[in-house]
């Protein structure tokens, strides 16, 4: 295929998508994802899409939020090896909140094998994954329906979570940085994830490599408050990437690294060992924590003092 054709095959992806990874683009375009770097920057040159850490986006893309058919096409690996992963870290018995997302819809899906499973959640896909889950308990907050991605939100959301407590948030986002933390690009959608954080003892964030390094409009969850970070081994070349997962472990967020088997270490079953990965531009360990793969034993398992001051004001408020 020749360059012209690569490029314009690109762009009509990323206007039918809003936002499609470079793994998915060098798959569709069969080429290296090299190749399909410089077709993005020469695109972005001409004000035809603009670049994101490891993919491309419709041009104003801080602001555009891509709705649930467009999210669903996106990374699918990576969301399945992060979802098997972060549901290793749900036990029995357990009452945890479960936020909205394509990612956490597949993490529900794994849920539905918990017995005694409390789940709390504004997301109709959360819900409807685990409709039929005989030993598991589903609780819809109320709310307004958001269409673009099934979620409830708005007062009526927040309210219903008032005076609960659990013990672990998952969520994900459109955006996530060691500077300001976990982001979404709607307003709405951010005031109800505020809510289900401060419902929750931990919070679990799942976030495939493409959203580390992106910033959107609306903070959900700042950095000191995130107690773990669920997300995929960034592509050798991503040294961004494996530069921003180093910040956030240097700030206390304890790091779980999937494999997807495409490239990564495939996630272990149940009771298999699980081994460190070093991620690109990794030199051994830092103060600030340590990166592990598939939910291994992490950093930062006794919170800070003043970290977990910071988490305790923010319940407060």
């Amino acid at each position: 295929m020749f360059a012209a054709e690569r490029r314009q095959l690109i762009l009509e992806m990323v206007r039918a998508n809003g936002a499609v990874s470079l793994r998915e683009l060098a798959r569709v375009v069969q080429t290296s994802e090299v190749t399909v770097r410089r077709d993005v920057r020469a695109l972005e040159a001409e004000g035809l899409l603009d670049r994101r850490h490891g993919g491309a986006v419709l041009p104003g893309g801080f602001t555009r939020e891509s709705g649930f058919p467009q999210k669903s096409h996106l990374a699918t690996a990576e969301k399945t090896a992060i979802a098997d992963v972060a549901a290793s870290l749900v036990e029995e018995g357990e009452a945890i909140v479960v936020g909205a997302g394509t990612t956490t819809q597949e993490l529900a899906r794994r849920l539905a094998r918990v017995p005694g499973l409390t789940v709390v959640t504004n997301s109709l896909l959360v819900a409807q994954a685990l409709a039929h889950a005989n030993r598991v308990e589903v609780v819809m907050t109320g709310g307004t329906l958001r269409g673009s991605n099934y979620a409830l939100v708005g007062s009526g959301a927040e309210q219903s979570l008032q005076g609960l407590r659990v013990s672990r948030a998952f969520l994900s986002g459109s955006g996530l940085t060691a500077e300001r933390g976990l982001s979404t690009s709607n307003m709405l959608s951010a005031s109800v994830d505020r809510a289900l954080v401060q419902a929750a003892a931990e919070v679990v964030v799942l976030a495939d490599h493409t959203k580390l390094g992106t910033d959107t409009m609306f903070q959900t969850v700042p950095t000191d408050v995130i107690t773990r970070l669920v997300t995929d081994e960034p592509p050798a070349h991503d040294d961004r990437a494996a530069t921003e997962l180093q910040a956030l472990a240097d700030q206390g967020v304890q790091i779980a690294v999937a494999g997807t088997g495409a490239g990564g270490d495939a996630v272990p079953p149940p009771g298999r060992p699980r081994r460190d990965v070093p991620l690109p531009g990794q030199r051994g360990r830092h103060p600030g924590g340590q990166l592990r793969s598939a939910g291994g034993a992490l950093s930062g398992e006794v919170l800070a003092p003043e970290r977990a001051a910071r988490v305790a004001d923010m319940r407060r408020r």
